[in-house]
C-alpha cells in the first residue's frame, strides 16, 4: 500500500533490479508489485523535477496522477 517513485533510462530493467531485491534500498524492504504510472522526459533533469514533484505530492495526489 506505498508508493515508490524513482527514474530510469530503462523501466523493464529498473523494475526487474527493484524485484530481485537489487534496486533501491526502500524496494529490498518494500517489494514493487506492479508499475502504476510511467512517462518519459526528454532529459535526465526533466525526470529528476518530476520525480521530485511527484515525490512531494499527498498520497490522494499521487492515487489522482494515477488515475490521469
Amino acid at each position: 500500500d506505498t508508493f515508490y517513485c524513482g527514474y530510469t533510462d530503462d523501466i523493464e530493467r529498473r523494475f526487474q533490479l527493484h524485484c530481485s531485491g537489487k534496486g533501491a534500498k526502500y524496494t529490498r524492504a518494500n517489494k514493487p508489485v506492479k508499475i502504476v504510472y510511467s512517462k518519459e522526459y526528454d532529459s535526465k533533469l526533466e525526470a529528476q523535477h518530476e520525480e521530485r514533484r511527484i515525490k512531494k505530492l499527498s498520497r490522494a495526489e499521487k492515487i489522482e496522477l494515477i488515475q490521469m
